[in-house]
């Protein structure tokens, strides 16, 4: 066969590979499949240990300072880190939460999947498109809820008063369910924008279930169950339940696939009910634990291993938060001193045993399957995003990654300096991640940073800049005293306390009425900006200035506040107030506090060369 001929099949070839591969459709080869109390993947048992991650397809802990909304759409970059933190792990499947719907309360530019009636929002399923598309690229399948029990995403209340009645007639109200029906139908029937693959035809689809946590009457989870095997047979489908023990009634149903429970607070008790359940399912249907943790660690260890050595299908703790398109991680405090992982685990993580719950976990979810897990991967490249200042750096993180390396050059002079080592992008909330406090103003620099683990260090990043730096700016998040030139009276660094309403910040700073920190800079200050939290009607702040710790003066302070229109979790009101009208050669910053009120972060400007 003459040469050019051969090069033509060969390139005809790869490029068919290619296409095969950017599809992503090689990863699952069958449907998951249930035979009496097992599920299979082909002729192989199918079990599991694996995370929630409520936030795979749609964000509700999108926190910034300046935020009004905690709702967003994830982009590709989140929902492959998500799946690819979830396949690190040793997870096959992963139990996304439930579609969203419109609510009275909502605010002006919040997206919900369901609008109303038969209304859906296409941009809002794209994401999920996207989410299969990638699930499939990854090689994790997903457990799709079609709608919650609970009102903070929308659910039944919300079907109901699109009507104009109430809560309790979604169960049983034959235009309610109709209306309910329509969503299902749409979901099911729904062809992937960028597949082109209908989700019933869609492998990477684990199960559907009928809700998050329903606490309905079981002819309402019945006739669910019917209508969609009516209209999907590829796909198993999973009882939704709240309560923690199995019923007859969804293990005798001949269209409910999956059992489920959730456990939570006592192990004692979680472990008899589930040991229980699991003695009632045998040989008749597989069992899954669909949600269970925020206990220490020595109690999911004994939970995890009931599940494995009670034959179930699995369990699923909850849960993971991944990280931030805009900078670090996303982060949701649950209570008992637990809160979301994130994937490997960090220092600030000890309260709730992340790192160990993480590397345990690990373990599991390969002993499931008699096997050992292989080493942790090396993280790929992070990437740096656009630099206006470089007090204000961050980067979209690595997967795995424990810590990050930032290196500069100056413009001009092709010789890169390490400026930091074992940047732990987990350490600050919703702000950017890294400071370089020691430029030279007036110079031009070029960064870049490389992630690492225990299994080695990625390539670099892409480079950005050279980025002027005007000033230099003191930061301070309020994690220690370290940054304070001097202090008094009943001061107090929080972390969990107060958390949820304060926006997720885990470092802020309250005192008694009085009290107060002193900054101290080597060079004159222009600018100071204090975010702070109006824990109640007279939490304030007072800023005064100097330039000889002799002499303060109080210069006129603007403020801007940042407050929820819907705010179901109780969030402050955020302010920030700034100072700009500052004598020249003020050295030294006094921040006195009044009414409770809570300090999130000062930045302090000095040096400016303008």
């Amino acid at each position: 066969m003459p040469l050019f001929r051969r090069l033509r099949i060969f390139s005809l070839l790869a490029s068919t590979l290619l296409l095969v591969d950017l599809t992503g459709y090689a990863q699952f080869s069958n449907f998951v499949t249930r035979r009496g109390d097992k599920l299979y993947d082909g002729d192989r048992e199918f079990r599991f240990i694996s995370f929630n991650t409520p936030n795979l397809h749609y964000l509700e802990d999108n926190l910034p300072f300046n935020g009004t909304s905690a709702w967003r759409l994830p982009d590709e970059y989140e929902i492959r880190d998500a799946l690819t933190a979830i396949r690190q792990l040793g997870g096959k499947v992963t139990r996304m939460y439930v579609l969203s719907v419109r609510r009275e309360d909502d605010p002006t530019g919040v997206l919900r999947h369901v609008e109303g009636p038969g209304q859906f929002n296409e941009e809002a399923f794209r994401t999920i498109d996207k989410v299969l598309q990638v699930a499939n690229e990854v090689g994790v399948r997903i457990m799709f809820g079609f709608v919650d029990n609970w009102r903070w995403w929308g659910g039944p209340q919300e079907y109901a008063a699109f009507r104009g009645k109430s809560r309790d007639d979604f169960w049983t109200d034959p235009q309610l369910m109709a209306d309910f029906e329509a969503t299902i139908r749409f979901a099911i029937t729904r062809k992937n924008t960028y597949t082109g693959v209908v989700y019933r035809d869609d492998k990477a689809i684990f199960s559907w279930e009928t809700g998050n946590e329903i606490v309905a009457p079981f002819s309402w989870s019945q006739e669910i169950a019917r209508y969609v095997k009516s209209l999907d047979t590829n796909h198993l489908l999973a009882h939704g339940t709240n309560v923690p023990d199995l019923s007859e009634d969804a293990i005798a149903d001949p269209n409910l696939d999956i059992v489920t429970t959730h456990h939570y607070r006592d192990p004692k008790v979680s472990i008899e009910r589930i040991v229980a359940n699991a003695a009632l399912a045998r040989g008749r249907k597989p069992y899954l634990v669909g949600e269970y943790g925020i206990v220490p660690l020595q109690d999911i260890r004994a939970i995890t291993d009931t599940i494995i050595n009670q034959g179930l299908v699995g369990g699923m703790i909850w849960s993971l938060r991944v990280h931030n398109r805009d900078g670090g991680f996303y982060h949701h405090y649950e209570y008992n001193n637990a809160e979301a992982y994130r994937w490997p685990g960090f220092a600030n993580g000890d309260v709730c045993f992340e790192r160990p719950v993480l590397a345990f976990l690990h373990d599991r979810a390969y002993k499931i399957d008699g096997a050992l897990p292989p080493p942790i991967e090396a993280p790929q490249p992070p990437l740096l995003l656009d630099i206006q200042d470089p007090s204000r750096i961050s980067w979209r993180g690595s997967t795995g990654a424990d810590a990050y390396t930032v290196e500069r050059e100056e413009d001009g002079t092709f010789d890169w300096q390490i400026v930091a080592k074992s940047v732990d992008e987990s350490r600050l909330q919703y702000c950017p991640v890294f400071n370089d406090e020691s430029v030279e103003p007036g110079r031009k620099y070029l960064y870049r940073v490389k992630a690492f683990n225990e299994s080695g260090s990625s390539e670099y990043s892409n480079i950005v800049g050279p980025v002027e730096a005007k000033a230099r700016v003191l930061i301070d998040n309020m994690e220690d005293f370290a940054k304070i030139f001097q202090k008094d009276g009943d001061l107090h660094l929080l972390t969990i306390e107060d958390i949820r309403p304060a926006k997720e910040d885990r470092s802020r700073l309250t005192g008694a009425d009085s009290s107060y920190v002193m900054y101290k800079t080597p060079a004159g200050v222009s600018v100071i900006r204090v975010e702070w939290l109006k824990t109640g009607p007279e939490a304030g702040i007072d800023v005064t200035a100097s330039k000889d710790m002799v002499q303060f003066f109080a210069p006129r302070m603007t403020g801007e506040v940042f407050q929820f229109q819907t705010n179901d979790y109780r969030f402050y009101d955020a302010v920030a107030s700034s100072v700009s009208d500052l004598l020249p050669g003020t050295h030294y910053i006094r921040i006195a506090l009044r009414g409770g009120v809570q300090i999130g972060r000062v930045e302090i400007t000095y040096g400016s060369n303008r």
